[in-house]
């Protein structure tokens, strides 16, 4: 008989799945402001190994000569940005599910144990409950990346009414490139986070749009009993898990 695993409970799936299209278009429309002045690039001595990003760049997708353009979108979309994750972090403190996001001792251990198992240099799968420690530690720190993106934000927004703000980061330079490389950072948790959603297959991406999983008997994705509260059968039939039941592939979901 199949289980049904308990996941994503309704306000998570909402704050994700607004967030999503948001930090699209804060990405596109910050990219718009960055043409206007693009000095960042890594260089030996004179030679340009990289540059973000070059003419053909902008050209080919349309970004150059928008800045206003650029500046009203990201502006507007800050403060959806900054309520949605208001309300995305005082929901998991109201309801508990802050205990599952952040990292304890174990997580650093686990979170090693994931990334060999991922790269398949570990054979057995590291047990875990709801996250592991690799899910813990990018969640946690993808928190933390939005409060420096909206203080960065703000010192390079308004240098003068913020400049005490700006001064802490380091001058309004500064700021800008600490912007840069948060954002640099979220484009790569997007990479790294949807890899691991296809990898781990259409019933783990369904459990972030319904809520649940449903696990097949003998599915190699089954969770540990650990934490059972979230499995109920799927069937009256069906009977209780084992002990014995195997963990489920550690995902990012």
């Amino acid at each position: 008989m199949k289980r049904i695993v308990h996941k994503h409970p309704l306000a998570i799936r909402w704050f994700h799945w607004i967030n999503f299209p948001v930090l699209f278009v804060m990405i596109w429309s910050g990219m718009l402001i960055y043409w206007a002045y693009d000095p960042y690039k890594i260089q030996i001595g004179d030679y340009t190994l990289i540059s973000f990003f070059p003419d053909g760049f902008y050209k080919f997708f349309k970004l150059s000569r928008r800045l206003a353009e650029g500046m009203a979108w990201h502006f507007v979309f800050m403060w959806i940005f900054l309520l949605n994750g208001l309300l995305y972090v005082g929901y998991t403190v109201v309801s508990g599910e802050w205990r599952h996001l952040v990292p304890d001792r174990n997580s650093f251990r686990e979170a090693v144990q994931v990334t060999l198992y991922d790269l398949g240099l570990r054979k057995s799968q590291p047990p875990f409950i709801k996250y592991n420690g690799a899910q813990k530690i990018a969640y946690s720190t993808i928190i933390l990346m939005g409060v420096g993106s909206i203080l960065t934000g703000y010192a390079i927004y308004k240098p003068t009414q913020f400049s005490w703000l700006t001064r802490l980061l380091g001058g309004y330079e500064a700021a800008r490139l600490e912007h840069f490389v948060l954002t640099v950072g979220f484009v790569l948790f997007f990479f790294v986070h949807v890899a691991q959603v296809i990898r781990t297959g259409w019933q783990n991406f369904q459990s972030i749009i319904t809520g649940v999983e449903v696990i097949k008997p003998h599915s190699p994705n089954q969770p540990t009993p650990q934490g059972s509260d979230n499995v109920r059968p799927a069937g009256p039939s069906e009977p209780t898990p084992s002990p014995m039941t195997p963990p489920t592939r550690p995902a990012l979901s």
